[in-house]
């Protein structure tokens, strides 16, 4: 299928505009995302209807505590990713083409529509797994069908992507569940072969609109645990997204090509603490801790959602989303209506 935002130039050179890297593709060749493909000056989305990966998962696997806590949601994932993190967790499906992954299977729009629709208490669809900008077209699809039928779209993504795509995207998308996986253009540039500024961008885009975010940072042993630039990053989400944006610290285990030890529990503990000194609601990931799950009320301080690994019980939250006991809006309204 033909992909959308490309620009062609003499010799069939293309230029893709998805996303910042802007990638020049000669005939015959791929961008960085190794799904889009310069078939003789025609750009190809090449994982269109491919996918990796279709599962039921909780909404709080995303992470997004604060979007119709405990429900559940179909995640649906292809192949490809912008982004080359040394640290990738998926990286069988993130750092791979169509051509080389041979498990993929067909699913059309329509399979997907009433795949979601035979599911009981599913409220929607989540793009995840790999990163779900390098199948927008796909993605993009499925959404409309989705927002016609009056169900969430959610998508988990790293946020590298250009402004008109992603002002398309809004239109449709429910909660941005976003990595924000540093915060200096060094660990960008080395680490993950891109830059800071464009995700920083995206997030401000989505914010402006008012749509739900939640932040996801992984905290890498040495890499991004500098404490002075981690308190500018909660900082500047304060002050830029407020200070009721969620953020999830999520420890790391080495993976892929990082073999780096794994984060240690008071690292997290002391980012925990830094963050919780400017944003109302941060949580901790990939550990067993009460005190880094669990929703409580920023006002009255009184427990709203108990979370035992993705066992969620809510015990003091309206379906308004505001807080039962002294009536402060936490989230958006988790009703489908």
């Amino acid at each position: 299928m033909e992909a959308k935002f490309y620009t062609l130039f003499d010799d069939k050179i293309i230029v893709c505009n998805l996303c910042p890297h802007q990638c020049k593709i000669a005939s015959g060749k791929r961008g960085i995302c190794d799904v889009r493909y310069n078939s003789d000056g025609l750009l190809i989305t090449e994982n269109y209807g491919k996918v990796s990966s279709i599962n039921l998962d909780p909404i709080e696997k995303k992470p997004l505590y604060h979007f119709f806590p405990g429900s559940v949601i179909l995640s649906v994932g292809s192949v490809g990713c912008n982004l080359e993190c040394e640290f990738c967790q998926n990286w069988e499906i993130s750092q791979n083409g169509v051509y080389n992954f041979p498990y993929l299977k067909n699913y059309s729009i329509d399979e997907i529509t009433n795949y979601v629709l035979s599911k009981k208490n599913n409220i929607g669809v989540a793009y995840t797994y790999n990163e779900p900008t390098v199948w927008f077209e796909y993605m993009l699809d499925i959404a409309v069908k989705i927002n016609e039928s009056k169900l969430k779209n959610v998508i988990v993504t790293n946020g590298y992507i250009n402004e008109e795509p992603l002002n398309i995207l809004i239109n449709y998308i429910d909660a941005f569940s976003i990595d924000l996986k540093a915060f200096t253009e060094e660990f960008y540039k080395k680490i993950t072969h891109s830059e800071l500024k464009p995700v920083k961008d995206t997030l401000k885009l989505i914010s402006k609109n008012n749509k739900h975010i939640e932040i996801t940072n992984l905290i890498v042993t040495g890499l991004n645990d500098d404490e002075t630039a981690f308190e500018e990053m909660c900082k500047w989400i304060k002050n830029e997204l407020g200070e009721n944006t969620v953020l999830h610290l999520s420890r790391y285990f080495p993976h892929y090509k990082c073999t780096i030890p794994g984060t240690s529990l008071k690292t997290l503990t002391k980012l925990f603490d830094i963050a919780s000194g400017h944003l109302n609601y941060v949580y901790l990931g990939n550990v067993m801790s009460d005190s880094g799950s669990n929703t409580y009320c920023d006002k009255c301080r009184k427990i709203l959602i108990s979370r035992q690994g993705y066992q969620t019980e809510i015990i003091g939250l309206e379906n308004s989303g505001k807080c039962k006991f002294c009536g402060n809006k936490i989230m958006p309204d988790f009703n489908l209506s």
